[in-house]
């Protein structure tokens, strides 16, 4: 028999269930990836323009709010493709777990969130002039993969806006040192989903979806991604002539993500990619606070 006190408790957790599955769809614990470089570059801006507690609420809302619409989008127009690759056919959508209207009225809200968390940077009009470019080219990404082989740099260069905003935004000017940190998160970004889609590549082949190695084959792929992180490493490497605050810590910050991407190339084999979620998901979330950590440490404590 139930107790009295059942339906007041069933409730906050059926609540709490709801909102764990959204935070599944967007994969909400990837933001490490993005959020760490763009908090680099906001603490780059800082250390030249004055803190406001408005700016900091802006851009962790923009933040959160950018990535969820962009997520949700992604998996509303692959829902037909994630249904018929068996890694992804037990996505939310294809498993019936959330509907096409939850996740299309979770898209909208998110990015109506967006657009409105860029007024908290005002009176600088650079934020609200570009939410709607933005927004359209990160919701563009989902389409990339259908046309074209590079929507691997699709998606870095998605990645990468968040830096350059987050500076525009802080200091309402255009700088070198957000541009040079965007470009080695392109190589960054671009290198390790490419190892990603190397799980896909026999079902892209059947599908005729774009990717590197639907192209040309796991082993050359492969080998693309460690071109592209070795360009990732020598861009970082240049980040210090371009903003003269980071020094020591910050280079060995890069000799130990060097390590790191090393590691990453090392695990994964084109006949063993058993290992390509601890690459993607482990080592890459610890690339990108470990920068943001030394980054942060130069720029305010050395």
């Amino acid at each position: 028999m139930p107790s009295a006190n059942s339906g007041i408790e069933g409730k906050p957790r059926g609540i709490f269930i709801a909102v764990w599955h959204y935070l599944e769809l967007i994969r909400f614990s990837h933001t490490l990836f993005a959020l760490p470089f763009a908090a680099l570059s906001a603490a780059m801006a800082w250390a030249e323009t004055p803190f406001r507690f408005r700016d900091l609420a802006g851009f962790l809302l923009c933040m959160v709010f950018a990535r969820s619409t962009a997520m949700a989008f992604n998996r509303l127009v692959d829902r037909d493709i994630d249904a018929r690759n068996p890694r992804t056919a037990m996505r939310h959508l294809p498993r019936g777990i959330l509907t096409v209207s939850q996740v299309a009225v979770f898209t909208i809200i998110c990015g109506v969130g967006f657009v409105l968390s860029t007024l908290l940077f005002l009176p600088n009009v650079w934020p609200v002039l570009g939410a709607g470019p933005v927004l359209l080219f990160l919701l563009g990404y989902s389409y990339a993969k259908r046309f074209t082989w590079l929507s691997h740099f699709w998606l870095g260069t998605a990645l990468a806006l968040a830096p350059v905003a987050a500076w525009v935004a802080i200091t309402g000017r255009f700088g070198w040192p957000p541009f040079v940190l965007a470009g080695a998160v392109t190589l960054w970004v671009a290198g390790f989903d490419v190892i990603y889609a190397c799980q896909d590549y026999e079902f892209d082949r059947q599908t005729g979806l774009k990717s590197l190695p639907a192209w040309l084959g796991v082993p050359r792929a492969l080998r693309c991604a460690a071109i592209l992180h070795a360009g990732m490493v020598v861009v970082l490497a240049c980040l210090p002539m371009v903003y003269s605050r980071l020094g020591i810590a910050y280079y060995a910050g890069i000799v130990a993500i060097a390590g790191l991407l090393i590691y990453e190339h090392l695990i994964v084999r084109p006949t063993d990619l058993s290992r390509v979620n601890e690459a993607f998901f482990h080592v890459n979330a610890v690339i990108s606070l470990g920068l943001f950590l030394v980054g942060v440490c130069d720029i305010w404590i050395l």
